[in-house]
């Protein structure tokens, strides 16, 4: 720290002491910090270690730790491009999810649609987006566009030489299969998206902005604690 601040001696220079003492001064319950784990492990979906935690730090959770399977059975569903499954899980859960969501619920259809195409079974692939998604697509300009950039992969032979080929990655079964967990996330009163990243990457963005302005302990790894 002494040579970067010999270099710059316009910033100010915080000491470890200094540091340490000024994080003493900041109060953080016990109670709050297992509660951010327990978020982290819910939406993540880690049943038994989110079982096996709040048993360990009586921790509470509003969800039903049960559901957390369903939840990653239906991910799963979807990532390995069973999405028939998918739904009939998420309909089994909760049917007013896929209800009261139009745009979920056509992405839904969509993917599906996009499973028949990279089965090469266009026939049935044409038959199900006249069929599902075509009368929607009349109700609302944005599913009619998505539509058409699908079905578009049906002139390819070869559809990995397609401008919109990357509809066929895993990705994509990843973004849809997000979509659908949020969903579900939000339909239990939680959080889409665990709290613990966030919190991180507000880490981060504050010690960049501490770069400039002074020397100081930098964390340089957030899983150990340890600093500089």
């Amino acid at each position: 720290m002494s040579n970067s601040y010999s270099s710059n001696p316009s910033k100010k220079i915080i000491s470890p002491s200094d540091w340490d003492e000024k994080l003493a001064e900041v109060n953080i319950s016990k109670s709050d910090l297992n509660k951010l784990v327990m978020n982290y492990l819910v939406i993540e979906g880690y049943q038994e270690a989110a079982a096996k935690f709040q048993e360990e730090s009586n921790t509470q959770t509003t969800v039903d730790l049960a559901s957390i399977a369903d939840r990653m059975a239906i991910r799963s569903a979807i990532q390995s491009g069973d999405v028939e499954k998918g739904i009939e899980i998420v309909n089994d859960l909760n049917p007013e999810i896929l209800d009261t969501n139009p745009q979920l619920y056509f992405h839904l259809q969509q993917q599906k649609l996009i499973e028949l195409i990279r089965k090469g079974m266009t026939a049935e692939a044409l038959k199900f987006a006249q069929d599902e998604l075509a009368p929607q697509g009349e109700e609302n300009n944005k599913f009619l566009e998505e539509l058409e950039k699908t079905i578009s992969l049906l002139v390819f032979e070869d559809t990995a030489k397609s401008p919109l080929s990357s509809l066929l990655d895993h990705s994509q079964r990843q973004k849809t299969a997000g979509e659908l967990n949020s969903a579900i996330l939000l339909s239990q009163s939680q959080d889409k998206d665990p709290k613990l990243p966030t919190i991180l990457k507000l880490l981060k963005w504050a010690q960049t902005q501490l770069d400039t302005k002074c020397f100081y302990p930098k964390i340089t790894n957030t899983v150990t604690g340890e600093y500089e």
